[in-house]
Formats: C-alpha cells, structure tokens, sequence
C-alpha cells in the first residue's frame, strides 16, 4: 500500500467524486435489498415489475431494510469487499502496464553536475527522489530509502529535489536551507536533511528556528548562509524541482523514479526492489 500527501484542490475533486459513486452505489443495494424482501414474502418480481414499484412507492426499499436489515448489512459488506477487490486489482493492473511502459520507455529527469547526491555518484541506479520536508510520509519515505541504500550499498545514489506543498508552510524555507548548506558543502546538505526527517516533530515545536539550530550544529557559516537563503538561484532551482514534478504527473509527496521508472507514494521497500533488481538484472 501507498500513501502520500496531496494538495487540498486535489483532494476536494476526489472527494466530491467518490461522493457521487457512493450515492449511486447505495441506490444499488437498496434495491437489491428491495428484491430479496420480496424473495422472502412473495414470489419474485420481475426487473421491470420491481423497478416500476420502487419508483411508484419508494418507501418499499425503506420497509424492506426495517423487516431484514440483517440482509442489507450482508448486501453492503459483500458489495463493498467485491468493490474493493476489483478496484485493488484494476489498480494494479493499471501499475503493472505503467512500469512496463517506463521500463522500455524511461521518464528522464534532468540531473546536473551540481546537484546533491547521497550515496555512490557512479552508482548504477539513480533514484530521483521529489519530497517535502514537512510531509509526514515523505518521513516514510525517508526510512524506506535509508533500507534501500542499506541493502544496496554504492549499487544506489539519490539525487533529493523538492516538491514543496503549500499547505506545509515550512516546506519551502527548509528546501532553501537545503540548498543554501549545500554552497557550503554537500555533506552539510546531507545531514540537514537526515537530521530534519529523524526529528520531524521539532517542526511543531520550533517552526523555521530549527533549520537554523541545525545549521548551526553542523558549523555552517551562518552570515554566508543569510546570504544564499535569499539567493534568486535557490529559489528559483526549488521552482525548477517543481515543475519538473508536474511534468512527471506528481501532484503529492514523495514521488520517485528509479532509472526512469516512477513510484508515487510511500511506497514499502519491496516495491523498490522489485524495480531495482528488474533494472540491474538488465544489465547482467
């Protein structure tokens, strides 16, 4: 399973449509509770006599669940878990096809020389990694690369780019201290960034402070730092990250593509792996 953070528009399409299915599905039970009413009292009417007598009374569906609720409760569930199945196996489906297409197709991120990278710059495979630091499960997905970069040693590299939301307002300053610890060296960028996702709650206690604090501890030159924060370039390389997010069709955090290949979400280690060994199996 995935999970990922969206922006409130998104999520107010979704909802207003998922909404709409659920209406349409609750008249669908109601009237196939209505026909086991009449299964039970009477000889079963035909589709067109039934559907000619809810719309004449409608109040039959309601006296139908009043006498058997026991039998609507089962119609819901059973409908609801066979919902859940066919939706669960188009999802992958539809995944499957995705991948394959990005295997003989691969999404090309741009990656420049200047970029931070985690790991072994030669590395084989490189994750393309589109976060925001104040995002719960991109905290997720912050465990899951460390487990990633364990089990793979210099075989991985990490190239982290921002995608700030902008319902998290400490997204963005902390992209620019990011950025701006890295003119100072990538190894302070690094750390930053490890020591905001294993301490992620200090964002509610300190707010922006925190960056600062952590700025600090890794000896930053604080006056060179005040500079680079306000720094054009910065600003607008995290405006870059973000576009080209869109371009890729990530909307919420943390998105990844693996030598080309995307994962949306927090997705758990073995969906990483799966991928990885598909690609270094390639190239045996």
């Amino acid at each position: 399973m995935k999970t990922v953070c969206h922006t409130n528009f998104a999520n107010n399409e979704v909802n207003t449509e998922d909404l709409l299915k659920t209406l349409t599905q609750s008249l669908k039970l109601v009237a196939s509770v209505a026909v086991l009413s009449f299964a039970v009292t009477s000889c079963a009417p035909s589709a067109k006599q039934l559907k000619e007598a809810v719309e004449k009374d409608p109040t039959i569906v309601f006296t139908a669940i009043e006498k058997h609720p026991d039998k609507f409760i089962e119609v819901v569930m059973k409908a609801q878990q066979e919902a859940q199945k066919v939706s669960a196996e188009k999802a992958q489906e539809e995944e499957k096809k995705q991948k394959d297409e990005e295997f003989a197709n691969p999404l090309k991120p741009e990656i420049s020389e200047t970029r931070v990278v985690f790991g072994n710059k030669s590395a084989p495979i490189t994750i393309v990694e589109f976060s925001d630091f104040q995002c719960p499960y991109c905290s997720r997905g912050y465990q899951t690369i460390q487990q990633v970069r364990k089990e793979y040693g210099d075989k991985v590299r990490i190239v982290f780019k921002h995608l700030p939301l902008d319902f998290h307002p400490l997204a963005m300053p902390a992209a620019k201290y990011f950025e701006a610890l890295a003119l100072q060296g990538h190894d302070k960028a690094e750390k930053f960034h490890d020591m905001v996702f294993e301490n992620q709650n200090m964002l509610k206690d300190k707010g922006e402070k925190y960056f600062s604090e952590i700025a600090k501890k890794l000896g930053a030159d604080m006056k060179k730092l005040d500079v680079a924060l306000k720094d054009e370039k910065i600003q607008k390389q995290i405006e870059a990250d973000m576009e080209e997010a869109k371009k890729f069709n990530m909307s919420g955090t943390p998105g990844f593509i693996i030598n080309g290949v995307s994962l949306r979400g927090a997705y758990p280690f073995p969906a990483f792996k799966e991928i990885i060994d598909r690609h270094l199996a390639s190239t045996k």
